[in-house]
């Protein structure tokens, strides 16, 4: 066992690879084609360094994580100082400050009467748990409503549950024998100069009041990630259909879920994104910007008289659900510190800065005769280029290789480059990230990628 924990820190970049090899499996890869990723040594800001000492911008933030930056001290300080305290302790039955003040803050922060939290590891158990609230409160009203509504493209995760809200999001036609019953609906993506995005509304809408005439004794929940979809390639919407959109479901009686997995934290240019229609889901997953993207931890926040559904005397009334590492108080330390430099480094502000920058820039891509339907929302900047929509085109793994190769860590989705950048990216820093995915593009149309 000594010889396998002393092992860190004195190993070559070689021989970390070859263990790689050897021994794991990548998320979302593709073992027998993948080439050899870098070894990342060490972050700092909104930079990573390979075992080379080689710079390279994380520009999407480390899969949308990372928030304040890497290795930011003062998160850092609070991690050390719950390390040195309580590092877990099962969530049945116990309970630690931490979880309990982190819970508080969450509460706070949201609209209206969001104050229930239940804890979890990341967004898909996040989406899951979310589900499972929402079935189970109509059981125990002494309904059965097995039917959920989702959104073309939307992603929610890997879970069951999560998948089968996210069917039509290309990743799960493996195990659509294996998900339950999801009715979709037409997503109205939008973007700077979309001059028919009226229309698609309408289109939307009116398929959502179909479903909802028609099914609404059958249906749970709606899920959808609000004013942006992630994994379908960062696509937006208004915050009027938003609104919309919830007052059809409240009308009908159907419960709302908002997936803020993605969009919480900043992202959108709000602290969260449904504060741009300003509208209230009876329940809400947050994840990833959770923790300043230092540890694995999420939530799920629901309406007092939600959880007040499932208050009784007898546990068939209870949720039946939890984690191992439900509530982690190192986690938990970690969320409150990302939590508070909100406030301490005027974070809000930075992310309309980096708005503007990516705005400027935005002049210049409509320009291009191969970029298509440029967007921007907060922090996040993307475009189209091209019609192949598959997750990794041979078109996006070029690119993909050639920004890596000249110090940008972006990954294209498909036909859609973005960036998504941590808050504390310098304008430098941007300029320089903006210059080399324009390069990229260049190389991609003149066919020297």
């Amino acid at each position: 066992m000594n010889e396998h924990s002393n092992l860190q820190g004195s190993q070559s970049a070689e021989e970390i690879i070859a263990l790689d090899k050897r021994h794991v499996w990548h998320p979302y890869t593709q073992h027998g084609v993948e080439v050899e990723p870098p070894v990342i040594a060490r972050a700092k800001g909104a930079s990573l360094f390979d075992a080379d000492g080689r710079e390279i911008l994380d520009m999407i933030s480390s899969w949308w994580t990372c928030t304040h930056g890497h290795a930011h001290p003062k998160i850092n300080a609070a991690l050390a100082r719950q390390a040195d305290t309580l590092e877990h302790i099962m969530f049945a039955g116990f309970t630690h400050a931490p979880a309990v003040n982190l819970a508080k803050a969450l509460s706070d922060l949201l609209p209206d009467d969001l104050n229930r939290v239940f804890f979890t590891d990341d967004g898909s158990t996040a989406v899951e748990t979310a589900i499972k609230v929402a079935y189970k409160s109509w059981v125990n009203r002494g309904q059965t409503r097995r039917t959920l509504v989702a959104f073309d493209g939307g992603y929610h995760g890997d879970t069951l549950g999560a998948m089968s809200v996210g069917r039509s999001s290309q990743m799960f036609g493996a195990f659509k024998d294996l998900m339950c019953d999801v009715r979709v609906v037409p997503y109205p993506a939008t973007f700077e100069g979309d001059d028919a995005v009226e229309e698609r509304e309408a289109g939307a809408l009116s398929a959502l009041e179909a479903l909802l005439a028609d099914h609404k004794q059958d249906i749970a929940a709606l899920i959808i990630e609000p004013m942006m979809q992630g994994a379908a390639g960062l696509r937006m919407c208004r915050p009027s259909f938003l609104k919309r959109m919830v007052a059809m479901a409240r009308a009908a009686n159907v419960l709302v879920i908002f997936d803020e997995v993605a969009t919480g934290f900043g992202r959108t240019g709000k602290l969260f994104a449904m504060e741009h229609a300003d509208v209230t889901p009876d329940i809400v997953c947050l994840s990833k910007g959770l923790t300043g993207g230092y540890m694995a931890l999420a939530a799920t926040v629901v309406r007092d008289r939600l959880f007040d559904i499932f208050l009784g005397h007898d546990f068939d009334r209870a949720l039946p659900h939890g984690h191992s590492f439900t509530g982690n108080p190192l986690a938990c330390a970690v969320a409150l510190a990302s939590l508070g430099l909100f406030e301490e480094e005027q974070t809000m502000a930075r992310i309309t800065q980096i708005n503007a920058r990516h705005r400027t820039v935005l002049d210049v891509l409509a320009a291009r005769p191969d970029v298509m339907r440029p967007r921007t929302l907060g922090s996040a900047l993307a475009f189209d280029f091209g019609n192949d929509t598959q997750y990794q085109s041979d078109a996006s793994l070029k690119l993909r290789a050639w920004y890596l190769a000249n110090g940008l860590n972006i990954r294209p989705i498909g036909s859609t480059v973005y960036l998504m950048p941590p808050y504390c990216i310098t304008d430098d820093e941007l300029a320089r990230a903006y210059a080399t995915m324009i390069e990229g593009m260049d190389r991609l149309a003149s066919g020297s990628l």
